[in-house]
């Protein structure tokens, strides 16, 4: 864990007594309240459970962790009864076995003779302790309990003859996931785990989280496999390669590919026993048909055009070597860029923008990142002087109070919203500050919505704003910590009372805040802020006004509080951290700062220039015009991910030289000259730092389709042949260089899990003179008078598919669910459409038009439409302009449409 700020608000633990007694003859201590079962965990002696997990509550179902006090001859279960002083404890007598062996048979009784083709193989816990127990027959008369065999859906398959009624599938989905999708049903005989109204899962709140199926001991619930069936050869643990979370996995691998995943049981990771629809079942895309395996490169054919031919790594490396240094030379540095990803490793994405910015000398480096979750991050670094750039979730479970801004962490970072559930239902205070109705909207205590009438884009930093100010109008802000570490809270205050006297709160509105402002007065909160609010409309204003929040309540550098951003992509933070933006260098230095710069002049033994280079829209632009010549794209799918795609591939097309590398064939490596095949996470060795700030080592695991090469291998393949003295034949070679060059890395590991180092000089917590300062107020004029034919489509994330759906859509089962696709409005908008159910629509913007199914979403406001992304090869991007990626914002999830049925 990080070390704690000046600030934080350390209180020390109350002393707990410690008592004594007797477990097998050996005397231990323990602290009062902890169970018979975990102290004897902890000291090594084994005692049988079946429905014990150490993330769930005590349940004592089972009866198989019974135990005997030596002193009164009672048998108790373990699990659920706590320590007393001096108790002498026996687990193993002839009694408590003998009362084990009969609960063991009678399961065994009702359960089905099925272990050869379980899927559940020698995992299945039941199997193992009657193997321990010597347990080969029953002796008991079969009593079968025949259950439907559910096979509905591409995730789980449930088998319930198998369920052994350990209710830890229940306890998951309501405990940890915070769903309740399923509960018991019926009694006796006929209790099994069921969905309200004996529905199928498919037609339930279930969000395919999978968290049941790993809790299962037995083969009741299991993965469902389109080619793979039994058990795994080994499991090796790795971290997952969607969202920013960044879980701890179990893989399983068979024939040296990945066959399962479950949660790792690696203590303390940001999931624990939990995972998300796409960690838990879409990795299957590593095993995809579309995966590359062979160099390509691009040939004029005399009767087809142009087609690819396979050619060996020494050749391929080196068209790409000589081609883009005879346009550097022929064109100069300004010609070439360098596109690299957020779902690539630290260590490549160092080794990416040094080889531009050394070899090629250009700054036309950046990502797709910095179109997606970056721009928050770098307005929350700025505005904290880099005093909260480790912020742990586990911190939300202990927060005062919480506070969520345009963040539906259903879709987007499932398990960032599995602490905010968790912590709500523990009764800490949740105020949600969003347009439409998300997963936490049962768990808030207070929901600030706009008015029907207003604008939401506008109205929501007008609120936020309110919010601070009836804080502090009820004396429940700190005036210790503004006075001691900010400035410019009394103007702000007025600009504030002014804002709000021009654009007056309607009655809605101001009895939501007043509702919250009791919540939180007094507390220092945890702004939980969505990672697209600089992406859409007005996001600068959103983000500042829950900044000003932060300050106002004390929360910035506070134990438990502060900003936290569920980062959208697997390393969105790492990737801007090891410099990979125009006018950033490694180590969130700016380019523009001279010091830092020549600082890292004199690590890397040559002259960096001062000038930043082009961002994704002036790439594009540039390519268009012919200043751009060459373009270097290392792992993203640029036309399937940018707004705009014709108008992008229209553009790489006038390019004399593109380089792609990438695990999977797609649009953009059809346009390629030189196509590298590059190895998935699972395939290779590296890190990646997740939005907690948490830097996360995995290693090799499963093996690479055909000849492909992990990306920093193939960028220091690269670099030999460019001339580059400095040889990367490991990946720890990589990290060392990291370790110097970029400070707030200096504990990056090769195995452990350790932490980004906040910034300790110039912080307002350094014993300086900086201080927070408060954000101006920028007031938002109301638009006019909208269109009641045109509607406001808002581009957003499913849980089904990460970013532009390149991998996700590769995912057998994801694709096989194909739900969900549909453009979603409110029930009065699809009245005044006159739509019936099975319509379809034409949704049209001034960029393009999609067609789409429909569904009624109450929990939209009127006159939005949201649109899912990923889908149908992600074409709702179509809608919106490329122009809205012009800085400072890009502002293009959100664009003006007309709707009408076809």
């Amino acid at each position: 864990m990080p070390a704690l700020s000046q600030h934080q608000n350390q209180k020390g633990a109350a002393q707990v007594e410690a008592i004594a007694f007797t477990i097998n003859g050996k005397k231990v201590t323990c602290r009062t309240g902890d169970s018979i079962l975990s102290v004897a965990q902890k000291n090594g002696v084994f005692i049988p459970t079946l429905c014990h997990h150490p993330d769930l509550k005590p349940y004592g179902a089972c009866r198989m962790c019974l135990v005997e006090d030596e002193k009164s001859g009672r048998l108790m279960a373990s699990c659920v009864t706590p320590v007393a002083k001096d108790m002498v404890i026996l687990t193993d007598t002839k009694r408590i076995v003998e009362h084990r062996k009969n609960i063991v048979r009678l399961m065994m009784a009702e359960h089905p003779e099925s272990c050869i083709v379980c899927s559940k193989g020698n995992r299945c816990e039941l199997r193992g302790l009657a193997a321990r127990l010597g347990i080969a027959e029953t002796g008991l008369y079969p009593m079968p309990n025949y259950k439907p065999y559910e096979e509905l859906n591409p995730f789980i398959v449930r088998d319930l003859s198998k369920c052994i009624l350990c209710g830890k599938c229940i306890r998951a989905d309501h405990e940890l996931v915070a769903v309740g999708a399923i509960e018991y049903n019926e009694r006796g005989f006929s209790s099994r785990p069921a969905t309200l109204m004996e529905k199928p899962l498919e037609e339930s709140t279930c969000t395919f989280c999978g968290t049941c199926v790993s809790m299962c001991p037995t083969g009741a619930l299991s993965a469902r496999h389109i080619d793979f069936v039994g058990t795994p050869e080994k499991e090796k643990n790795s971290i997952c390669g969607f969202c920013g979370a960044g879980c701890s996995l179990a893989l399983g691998i068979s024939s040296d590919r990945v066959t399962e995943v479950n949660p790792s049981k690696i203590n303390d990771s940001v999931n624990g026993a939990t995972l998300c629809v796409r960690g838990h079942f879409a990795h299957d895309y590593l095993n995809c048909k579309d995966r590359l395996g062979q160099p390509l490169i691009r040939v004029q054919s005399e009767n087809n055009g142009p087609e690819f031919q396979p050619v060996e790594w020494n050749e391929a490396v080196s068209r790409a070597a000589e081609s883009l240094a005879a346009i550097k030379r022929n064109h100069g540095p300004g010609s070439i860029a360098f596109i690299g990803s957020p779902k690539c490793s630290l260590e490549e994405n160092y080794l990416f923008q040094k080889i531009a910015r050394i070899l090629f000398e250009t700054n036309n480096v950046t990502s797709t990142g910095s179109i997606n979750g970056q721009a928050l991050l770098r307005r929350t670094e700025e505005k904290t002087m880099g005093a909260a750039r480790v912020m742990p979730l586990s911190a939300l479970e202990r927060a005062e109070a919480i506070v969520a801004v345009n963040y539906d962490p259903d879709h987007t970072v499932p398990v960032s919203g599995y602490h905010v559930k968790r912590a709500a239902r523990a009764g800490i205070p949740l105020v949600t500050i969003d347009s439409k109705r998300t997963g936490l909207a049962p768990f808030a205590g207070a929901r600030i919505r706009p008015d029907p009438e207003a604008d939401a884009e506008e109205r929501i930093p007008v609120l936020i704003s309110a919010l601070a100010a009836k804080i502090a109008d009820h004396d429940g802000h700190d005036p210790d910590f503004i006075k001691q570490f900010t400035t410019g809270w009394d103007v702000r205050k007025k600009e504030i009372d002014a804002l709000l006297a021009d654009l007056p709160l309607s009655p809605s509105e101001e009895k939501e805040i007043n509702r919250a402002a009791k919540l939180l007065s007094g507390r220092r909160i945890a702004l939980v802020i969505g990672a697209d609010v600089m992406e859409r409309k007005h996001g600068p204003q959103t983000a500042d006004a829950a900044f000003n929040l932060a300050l106002v309540t004390g929360g910035i550098g506070a134990q438990n509080a502060g900003i936290f951003i569920p980062a959208p992509e697997n390393n969105t933070v790492g990737a801007m951290d090891m410099g990979m933006l125009p006018d950033m260098l490694p180590g969130r230095r700016m380019l523009s700062d001279k010091e830092a710069r020549e600082n890292l002049e004199r690590l890397w033994n040559t002259k960096l220039s001062p000038d930043p280079g082009l961002d994704l829209y002036g790439i594009i632009q540039a390519a268009e015009t012919g200043h751009l010549k060459g373009l270097y794209i290392m792992g993203e799918n640029l036309i399937r991910a940018l707004p705009d795609n014709s108008r992008v591939e229209a553009a790489l097309k006038k390019l004399d030289f593109i380089v792609v590398q990438d695990i999977i064939e797609n649009r953009t490596t059809r346009l390629a000259h030189v196509v590298l095949p590059a190895t998935a996470f699972a395939e290779k060795s590296g890190s990646f730092t997740n939005m907690e700030g948490r830097i996360q080592a995995f290693s090799s695991v499963a093996a690479a389709p055909g000849q492909a090469l992990a990306d920093w291998r193939i960028l220091g393949l690269l670099a030999q042949k460019m001339g580059y003295p400095e040889q990367y034949g490991t990946v720890e070679k990589i990290r060392q260089e990291i370790r110097r060059t970029v400070p707030m890395y200096s504990a990056m590991g090769n195995y452990r899990r350790e932490w980004v180092k906040n910034a300790e000089k110039n912080t307002p917590f350094s014993q300086n003179d900086s201080r927070f300062e408060f954000s101006a107020i920028e007031r938002i004029n109301p638009s006019e008078k909208k269109d009641k034919k045109a509607f406001t489509a808002v581009l957003g994330a499913l849980r089904w598919h990460l970013g532009s759906g390149t991998c996700t859509g590769r995912s057998a089962r994801i694709e096989a669910w194909n739900r969900d696709s549909e453009a979603r409005l409110c029930p009065s908008d699809i009245r005044s459409l006159g739509l019936a159910e099975g319509d379809r629509i034409r949704i049209k913007s001034e960029q393009g038009s999609v067609e789409r199914g429909f569904i009624s979403d109450p929990g939209l406001p009127v006159g939005r439409v949201f649109l899912p992304l990923g889908f149908n090869g992600n074409d709702a991007a179509a809608l919106c302009s490329l122009e809205t990626l012009k800085p400072p914002a890009p502002v293009w999830r959100t664009c003006r449409i007309n709707i009408e049925k076809i």
